[in-house]
């Protein structure tokens, strides 16, 4: 028995690693799409491109528009001269941001009385313009109150701040609120989830359409052997990958991992078993490869967006939060972001391991069912 799974994990590493092209796909791929991800997938907001209407051209206005610019979350592009600039601009997406000044901006602030500024957000991407309409505020806000410190002293003489109740915020985990802090692990688990699968259901459908499955058929070699031998090595290739990709995100990100690395490849080995299963199951259902290539992606995008990825599940109806249990994605997501954000091990993730390994051996128990009577 050993022998013949011996030649077996031979002839699929020989098969598997000499096509210079498949090389690059199992290591090359994941390594630089993780790197164009881990800059592409963030939520910061930084560099708005904005343009100033400024009707009243006064001191406070420049001094408004500077506190602005100097914030780091606004870079103005444009000097708009008419009502109709703003909305040339916002609808030909030049910019992201509007500020107008209104006639009387100063001469109300001297008064004491309520000064007006308008910004125009573009609302295309609702959580860009909902970031950008918060750090307007914060800085209109902190405007007005030097303002009124300003104009208290120079009636009074002296000013003495009336007693407040000040907010003291601090992140856990994510200290300084990074996004890319939190996408990338999750990157790292779609490289390996795609990987395996591609691997997995492609090699053996290789075999249907070579005419080598019923020469195999032929032989000694019994199913479970045969499902070994096409799953062990994909396996491993599946570690190295996920070392390399985490390679990636601790020095060329700079992402540490808080926890410890052996629970995160604990939880690699057992989110395998049901990505190898998958793709072992999608071999069954395909007969070419094209098959196979169309039937994974068609497997990949509704795992990627019902995996809390980017996500929330819990902001998703119920019906389709209870379709997310059945997604092994979610699980591992939870396990890798627990080890490298949080820190946290076998004591809290367990449950998350647990249905891991129930999904995965729910999955390869299917897929290998279905082997028995493909080679039977």
């Amino acid at each position: 028995m050993l022998g013949r799974i011996r030649h077996m994990l031979k002839k699929e590493f020989i098969q598997v690693l000499r096509d210079p092209r498949t090389r690059f796909i199992i290591f090359g791929v994941p390594i630089i799409q993780t790197i164009v991800f881990g800059y592409a997938v963030t939520t910061d907001v930084r560099d708005v491109q904005t343009a100033v209407y400024d009707q009243d051209n006064t001191v406070a206005s420049r001094e408004l528009v500077a506190r602005f610019v100097a914030s780091g979350y606004f870079q103005v592009v444009e000097r708009i001269e008419d009502d109709d600039g703003a909305r040339r601009l916002l609808d030909a997406g030049r910019v992201s941001a509007v500020i107008q000044v209104n006639h009387g901006f100063q001469a109300d602030l001297i008064a004491g009385k309520q000064a007006e500024i308008q910004l125009l957000i573009d609302g295309t991407d609702s959580n860009t313009a909902r970031i950008v309409g918060d750090y307007a505020m914060r800085i209109t806000a902190d405007l007005a109150d030097t303002v009124l410190v300003t104009r208290a002293t120079m009636l009074n003489g002296s000013y003495s701040r009336p007693g407040h109740v000040e907010l003291q915020s601090r992140a856990w985990f994510n200290d300084n609120l990074l996004s890319r802090n939190f996408y990338i692990p999750g990157v790292i688990a779609l490289m390996v989830t795609l990987v395996t699968l591609l691997l997995t259901s492609m090699s053996v459908v290789r075999e249907k359409e070579s005419g080598t499955i019923e020469q195999i058929a032929v032989t000694p070699i019994r199913p479970y052997e045969f499902i070994l031998g096409k799953t062990v090595p994909f396996a491993l290739l599946g570690f190295i990958d996920v070392l390399a990709v985490c390679a990636v995100a601790v020095f060329w990100f700079g992402i540490p991992i808080h926890g410890r690395l052996g629970w995160l490849l604990l939880g690699g080995a057992i989110y395998m078993v049901s990505s190898l299963g998958l793709g072992l199951l999608i071999s069954t259902i395909a007969r070419t490869q094209q098959q196979a290539m169309m039937t994974t992606f068609m497997f990949f995008m509704p795992a990627t967006l019902l995996s809390g990825f980017i996500f929330p599940i819990a902001n998703m109806p119920t019906v389709v939060q209870w379709l997310t249990y059945a997604n092994p994605l979610r699980y591992f997501i939870v396990i890798i972001r627990g080890v490298f954000l949080k820190g946290v091990g076998i004591e809290v993730l367990w449950p998350q391991m647990l249905a891991l390994l129930a999904v995965g051996l729910i999955t390869l128990t299917i897929a290998s069912r279905r082997f028995h009577k493909t080679l039977g």
